[in-house]
């Protein structure tokens, strides 16, 4: 073959090379903040994949997206209410759920999603979480479980499993964790579910049943911090621990309580535990206050769907 024939077959065609690619649209970026991109998360980390999830039961559900609003606490995972799109809010440490509290009571039209991580929902706003629970209000709770305090360190957490490495167990932590669906059902949640970053679908399914649930609806999220929690525990990077989660995961809608504690190397068990009806705070409110007060109770005025 001569250089000629080489140089005409290999050459690339201008014509081609002046157009310019088109990016493909992803229906996920018109609920992203996408000037904020890059992101603080690191390569691996598994919150990008949760809000992937959460976006897409937001196309899914049919929700109006201006009567979603979402409210983060302080974290690695509490940063995801500034690169979403909705009206969001960046609150203090543990105090996401009642500053949404009081978003869900001054607005009740609004479908308010608390959106943190284990840190700061279990741990330093693990009262609330209960409280809220227990009156159920009318939000929706996804908790990321990295497992660690990931943002400040990797100190050992309340969901860190007995014999895990973290900066502050260096010999491996010794207290028994925390079984989050456990503690929501005896709180009286209505909606209890779990998965990995490994079970998109199915998380995005619950995402979607949890913004349609009326009541305190909790989605756990067992998710990678390869920075923090894998590379401490030789438990590899973030695709290493979603080929973990698809090894040792059981779904067991109907599992025992006690299956779903976790330790470090043990089996997983997800699935959607609970789907139960119970009226909400708010009705409960007006109807308690209604029987007593009979002609003299005064219910809430609202102009445009917020508290006149």
């Amino acid at each position: 073959m001569t250089d000629a024939v080489l140089e005409q077959t290999h050459a690339p065609d201008p014509e081609l090379c002046s157009i310019e690619a088109e990016h493909p649209e992803n229906p996920v970026e018109q609920f992203l903040r996408t000037e904020r991109v890059p992101h603080i998360w690191c390569p691996g980390c598994g919150i990008g994949t949760t809000v992937n999830a959460f976006a897409r039961a937001v196309i899914s559900s049919g929700l109006d997206t201006r009567k979603i609003a979402v409210v983060s606490g302080i974290g690695c995972s509490g940063r995801v209410a500034g690169y979403v799109s909705f009206d969001s809010f960046h609150t203090t440490h543990g105090r996401a759920i009642p500053f949404a509290t009081g978003l869900k009571l001054a607005n009740p039209e609004l479908t308010v999603v608390v959106y943190s991580g284990d840190g700061d929902l279990a741990a330093i706003g693990g009262n609330h979480l209960i409280h809220a629970a227990r009156r159920n209000l009318d939000l929706k709770v996804i908790c990321v479980n990295n497992l660690v305090y990931a943002m400040t360190g990797g100190q050992s957490a309340p969901t860190t499993p007995e014999s895990a490495n973290t900066s502050t167990s260096p010999y491996g932590t010794f207290e028994p964790n925390m079984n989050l669906p456990k503690l929501l059902d005896a709180a009286g949640a209505v909606y209890i579910a779990r998965w990995t970053t490994y079970h998109v679908k199915q998380l995005e399914r619950s995402m979607g049943e949890l913004l349609h649930k009326r009541g305190f609806g909790f989605i756990e999220v067992v998710a990678q911090c390869p920075t923090l929690y894998q590379r401490r525990n030789q438990m590899g990077d973030g695709l290493e621990a979603v080929k973990f989660y698809k090894e040792y995961s059981r779904i067991n809608n109907k599992a025992n309580w006690d299956e779903l504690e976790m330790d470090k190397e043990g089996q997983i068990v997800v699935g959607k535990f609970v789907d139960r009806e119970r009226e909400e705070y708010l009705t409960t409110l007006r109807n308690f206050y209604q029987a007593k007060l009979g002609s003299r109770y005064l219910p809430p005025r609202f102009r445009d769907g917020v508290l006149a």
